[in-house]
């Protein structure tokens, strides 16, 4: 099973890193980490109740809270800090990140709305 060795936020990029035991990395965005918070706001209280997060491109992390030995709680610069991140929802969302943001592009498109940053 992988884990994760290490976690590193760079601000200025809008990025957290997370280093697995076996020595790979992933490089994800604040942004993605907030629209896919595991949060009530964000997933709802059931299937189907999952709101849309729009206007989420310039989020920032501003903490990464530990939360006991299994998880993160990230605080975001637009006050989100509701959602726990442990360790296996990191590698999942690290692992299915090119189909989850495309999935999110696809969502956003069809609401109408237009993302305030390029691609890239």
């Amino acid at each position: 099973m992988t884990t994760i060795t290490d976690l590193a936020l760079n601000q200025k990029d809008k990025v957290l890193s997370l280093t697995f035991d076996d020595g790979e990395t992933s490089r994800l965005s604040c942004e993605y980490l907030r629209v896919y918070s595991p949060s009530a706001e964000v997933r709802g209280h059931g299937p189907g109740q999952e709101v849309l997060q729009v206007g989420k491109e310039n989020v920032n992390i501003v903490a990464i809270e530990q939360v006991g030995n299994y998880a993160v709680r990230l605080v975001f610069s637009d006050e989100h800090d509701t959602g726990i991140y442990s360790w296996n929802l990191l590698i999942e969302l690290a692992k299915k990140q090119a189909e989850n943001w495309q999935d999110y592009l696809t969502r956003l498109k069809q609401a109408g709305y237009q993302r305030q940053i390029k691609e890239g």
